[in-house]
């Protein structure tokens, strides 16, 4: 019997962020799809936004891989659903390359890890300004860097004219690497940006158009053609779902709307393909969670941004605390500060919030929380039961300025090795914690 053909893929990547990898990889993801192909993304690492970018750029969903928080299993089992009926796969890096924390091999969390199991070849997309022929010897430290992991050529990034197109890549292609095209400095082609990271897919208005353009910038200056033909067939890894984090009940109530954008696609995805129902509300509309419902879920997102509005929603207030009078209701990140007695926004003004949990936020005074987290949960709750481990991570701006008296949620690691903190709050059937859950540790 014929082995069925393997879906190809790649991974666009670059050495530090800000090279322009998320504009090479929506257009490229909109210019394949606009070619007829089934082409679906993936983001790896815990980004929990650009996949969202990806799904609107292809038509097709959009998950996390990610080396450090999910054990290989379960990111053979997320490749394999990523790339069900789709042509080609376009993995897009996290940060640097080979960003990572301190772990055994294969489980930094670094993007190249993810392109090693994967089989990816990696489109390196260089931000070639204010250099030429030097840009070579940044492609020869990757190849001596790493040189089991297969480098599928280059796209130059920012490029000012044909001359210096012309010099660095005679530079590079003397190497023996590809370059598939130069894109020249475009800044009316970019996504807007906040401190999280880039605004939301939903928020930018003619996202369409934008990402057409896109597709036009990389049509016009990537050999489309030459870049499929570099693409490979993935890597099947042994697939294993068990770590993956099980639905908090049968009929879960969902958050979402511009303030509770920030659930993984692959939770949601796990929970329904479990039989778990999901019913979304919108709290900026005023909308209570489904009263049929088993749990409610008040994912992370920009609270901040919209605190007034989030304040004034007395119908939402009131439905929440009606729920969490029987049932759970738990709150990540954003969703936590919503939990609590108020929330402080950027400009000093004091906003109140559900009451159900006694923290109390700030923006007033940012500082950047950002890392994996290793967990224990103290208590049963929507995430598992007592002594439950998780893998994480956490990315906000926000301070406590209080935590009130209610008893802590979990303890909370991080990939150091430092010693586990109490985080997070707990009172009657309500949790909440900065951290966003990203698998169980199996």
């Amino acid at each position: 019997m014929t082995e069925p053909a393997r879906p190809r893929g790649l991974m666009v990547a670059a050495l530090r962020s800000g090279s322009g990898k998320t504009t090479v990889t929506l257009g490229l993801l909109r210019a394949l799809a606009r070619r007829g192909l089934a082409v679906s993304g993936a983001k790896c690492g815990p980004d929990y936004i650009d996949p969202a970018f990806h799904a609107v750029a292809t038509g097709r969903p959009s998950l996390n891989l990610d080396g450090w928080a999910m054990t290989p299993g379960l990111m053979g089992a997320l490749a394999a659903r990523t790339a069900q009926g789709a042509d080609v796969v376009v993995a897009e890096a996290l940060m640097g390359l080979f960003d990572g924390v301190p772990a055994e091999p294969g489980r930094s969390g670094a993007s190249a890890d993810v392109a090693r199991a994967l089989g990816l070849p990696v489109l390196l997309v260089l931000d070639v300004s204010g250099q030429s022929q030097s840009a070579a010897a940044i492609v020869a430290g990757v190849r001596a860097y790493a040189p089991d992991l297969a480098l599928a050529g280059v796209v130059l990034n920012r490029v000012g004219s044909e001359r210096h197109t012309r010099l660095v890549t005679d530079a590079i292609r003397a190497l023996g690497v590809d370059v598939f095209g130069a894109v020249p400095r475009t800044p009316d082609v970019v996504l807007p940006e906040r401190h999280l990271g880039l605004v939301q897919a939903g928020e930018i208005a003619h996202l369409e158009a934008l990402l057409d353009r896109m597709a036009d910038l990389v049509g016009a200056h990537v050999d489309l053609d030459r870049l499929l033909a570099a693409a490979r067939p993935m890597t099947p890894i042994a697939e294993d779902a068990t770590a993956a984090i099980p639905p908090p009940g049968g009929r879960i109530a969902v958050a979402r709307d511009a303030a509770f954008t920030f659930l993984y696609p692959h939770l949601a995805e796990g929970w329904r393909a479990a039989g778990a129902e999901i019913a979304f509300f919108s709290p900026l509309a005023d909308e209570a969670p489904d009263a049929t419902a088993d749990v409610c879920w008040l994912p992370g997102g920009y609270p901040e941004l919209l605190a007034g509005r989030l304040a004034a929603a007395e119908g939402f207030k009131a439905g929440l605390a009606r729920f969490a009078e029987t049932r759970p209701v738990h709150g990540e990140c954003g969703g936590y500060m919503v939990l609590g007695r108020s929330l402080t926004d950027a400009d000093g003004v004091v906003h109140p919030m559900t009451g159900l949990l006694g923290v109390e936020t700030s923006f007033a005074e940012r500082k950047m929380q950002l890392g994996y987290r290793q967990i224990e949960l103290l208590a049963d709750g929507p995430l598992g039961p007592a002594g439950s481990h998780l893998a994480g991570h956490e990315f906000h701006y926000a301070s406590v300025v209080t935590r009130g008296d209610d008893r802590p949620f979990a303890l909370a690691g991080d990939a150091y090795g430092n010693e586990p903190t109490p985080t997070g709050s707990r009172r009657g059937n309500v949790t909440g914690s900065f951290f966003h859950a990203v698998a169980r540790r199996v």
